[in-house]
């Protein structure tokens, strides 16, 4: 029941992420109707349709990916003729008769629906619904034990019982902010004249949002974006209330929550006189269960023997993710010639991470050239008992961790470690005396 609650609870907190901007125009595009008839319906569709399709992505398989990958394409195709039909309503008439004459009937005549006939539930059920399968919300600690138990452990009625109430908080704290806007729309219309111009408005707004999601420039932009106290608010919640979490997935939340500068470099000072402590935490896990490479042939264990070696397991839809990877990147190029190895997993998080063709272009985009291991089946992420995105594992030159990072933040720190290492393969037996 605690984890319930504080699925819910985080729910609600993602009216503070930044990961939740996207999906604002769609939302408030209905802020100027009936918020029963129109914006709870749409409400309910997105929640159910988001819990549908992370239950989906839990599933794995060619198959969840490509239809997950078909229904965000309907999805903006509607919420695309819907913004068309707000914006220019007989233009988008003539143009596309039948795709926009549905996202018209959807989205800007469904006030005159209401009207007529009392009827907008449908609709609004329909547009929610297409929101839901375009939101990919950011994991704090209570959604990332609730997908990384659902991917590791497969689809569950208490996974899918745990997203729904995570959805159901975040309709909750949306339904709220929608509610007073369709009062402050409402009195705007009356008062100042603006109904068509706050249409137009609403309508640029949707197609805008579109744009940035079907060009997947949404986790770019919110990289740049300094993180809200979300994060750290679960972090209390999960202290107080109860939930069993590991402890490092509580440190990984507290890390996520430090404030970036997105992706800007901050070069390290020189490494302090004295060094870090390095313990041994582990030995270096065969790669063999990733089922595909990008940037190089299949590693093995054996073949980076003698290398320091830095595993960064990631998604590329992950903004906190997309926030750490300039800093990985930089010690890539930095440190390669002195014997450094960056080895990227990339674990997905949403069914559309699966598609192989969509990780090679984000890491494309992202400038990432260093070898990178499709780990669909989640085989390293457990090899490494690892529990969050983004998380970082630093190996030195006889193959045994000696140091991990979860989340964002410590970059000196990190690279400080990566000079330590590089420093004892080149000077062997320093070190671990300390």
């Amino acid at each position: 029941m605690s984890l319930l609650l504080l699925s819910y609870l985080a729910g609600a907190l993602t009216i503070i992420a930044p990961c939740i901007l996207p999906v604002l125009p769609f939302v408030f595009a209905r802020a100027g109707q009936t918020f029963f008839r129109s914006g709870l319906p749409l409400l309910v569709g997105m929640a159910l349709s988001f819990a549908g399709v992370a239950t989906l992505a839990t599933l794995g398989g060619a198959w969840a990916a490509e239809a997950n990958e078909a229904g965000r394409t309907v999805a903006l195709v509607l919420l695309g003729a819907m913004g068309l039909a707000l914006l220019l309503p007989s233009v988008a008439e003539r143009v596309s008769r039948p795709v926009v004459a549905l996202g018209a009937r959807l989205g800007a005549s469904a006030e005159a629906n209401s009207a007529r006939t009392g009827r907008t539930v449908l609709p609004s059920f329909v547009l929610g619904a297409a929101t839901g399968l375009l939101w990919a919300p950011c994991a704090g600690p209570v959604l990332g034990l609730v997908l990384t138990t659902a991917a590791l452990q497969g689809a569950s009625a208490q996974t899918s019982l745990l997203l729904l109430a995570y959805a159901a908080g975040a309709a909750t704290s949306l339904g709220l902010a929608l509610w007073a806007g369709g009062r402050v729309f409402a009195a705007m219309k009356r008062s100042l004249r603006l109904g068509d111009w706050l249409r137009r408005g609403l309508g640029v707004a949707v197609l805008a949002g579109v744009t940035v999601v079907a060009l997947g420039l949404d986790t770019r932009i919110l990289a740049k974006i300094t993180p809200a106290g979300g994060n750290a608010v679960e972090s209390w919640l999960v202290e107080h209330i109860g939930l069993p979490a590991p402890a490092p997935l509580v440190r990984a939340a507290e890390a996520a929550s430090i404030a970036n500068a997105g992706n800007v470099i901050r070069v390290a000072a020189a490494a302090p006189a004295a060094p870090l402590s390095l313990p041994v935490e582990g030995t270096l896990p065969e790669l063999s269960g990733a089922t595909g490479w990008l940037n190089s042939a299949p590693l093995t264990r054996e073949a980076l023997r003698g290398k320091v070696v830095l595993v960064d397991i990631w998604t590329f839809g992950c903004v906190n993710c997309q926030r750490a990877i300039p800093h990985v990147r930089e010690w890539a190029n930095k440190y390669k010639d002195q014997g450094l190895v960056v080895i990227g997993v990339h674990a997905p998080e949403f069914a559309f991470e699966r598609k192989v063709e969509n990780v090679s272009r984000a890491a494309a985009e992202l400038g990432l050239d260093f070898p990178i291991a499709i780990d669909n089946n989640f085989a390293i992420w457990k090899a490494f008992s690892n529990q969050f995105w983004p998380a970082n594992y630093f190996i030195d030159a006889q193959g045994r961790i000696r140091f991990h990072h979860f989340g964002e933040g410590e970059y000196e720190r990190s690279e400080q470690v990566i000079r330590q290492l590089l420093d004892e393969a080149r000077h062997p037996g320093a070190g671990l005396g300390s």
